[in-house]
């Protein structure tokens, strides 16, 4: 299994991508495992904070946070300055009370869609949780109970319908897959893609 200290290393070692920060995206199908790794690889870093995509998202707006991402978290951490956002209670159906998110040297975004075309430029690397959606889909309703058997309805078709128009495991750079003792990293689609593209360059 690879050591996510070893990558933790290699994360704080890429260029900041907004302001100071190393914005480093965690995504994967709903169910998936993204925010048990986010919390592993956030030790890792030494106690990187850990922004969750569904403190953002609403009944409403499943994946239409984007603007309160930019607004909230992104811009503030363009200038260098802490975020600042009101995470949504998804039991209340109302946001709470803002929260404030330094920027640290790297900070994880979570989420379905952490990595959808809009975040990318802001993003110093893509991570995507390799577990197939319905298999994902399968453990997310386990966890949720019967009485999110109607979210869970609605939130299969909006996820399709998301990653059918924004794909994000195309620009992965790495590949996480989950074993019996730990994680491991594979080169994503992204790097693979790039190295093909130079060996084609050079035989022409």
């Amino acid at each position: 299994m690879d050591d996510l200290a070893a990558h933790a290393r290699r994360l704080r070692l890429l260029p900041p991508s907004s302001g100071p920060v190393r914005l480093v995206a965690v995504d994967g199908h709903a169910g998936s495992g993204k925010t048990t790794f986010a919390a592993r690889l956030a030790t890792a870093l030494g106690g990187a904070p850990v922004l969750h995509l569904d403190d953002l998202a609403t009944h409403e707006e499943l994946f239409g946070w984007t603007d309160r991402l930019r607004d909230q978290v992104l811009t503030p951490f363009s200038r260098g300055e802490p975020a600042r956002y009101a995470p949504y209670d998804w039991t209340a159906r109302r946001f709470g009370a803002p929260r404030t998110l330094d920027p640290a040297s790297v900070v994880l975004i979570e989420g379905v869609g952490a990595g959808r075309a809009a975040l990318r430029p802001s993003l110093a690397a893509l991570l995507w949780i390799e577990l197939d959606p319905v298999r994902s889909w399968e453990r997310g309703r386990l966890r949720d109970g019967p009485g999110l058997t109607d979210f869970w309805d609605g939130w299969v078709v909006a996820e399709r319908r998301h990653f059918g128009r924004d794909p994000s495991y195309p620009f992965a750079d790495a590949v996480i897959r989950q074993g019996p003792e730990g994680y491991v990293w594979l080169e994503g689609p992204r790097v693979t893609a790039g190295k093909n593209q130079i060996i084609t360059q050079s035989e022409e």
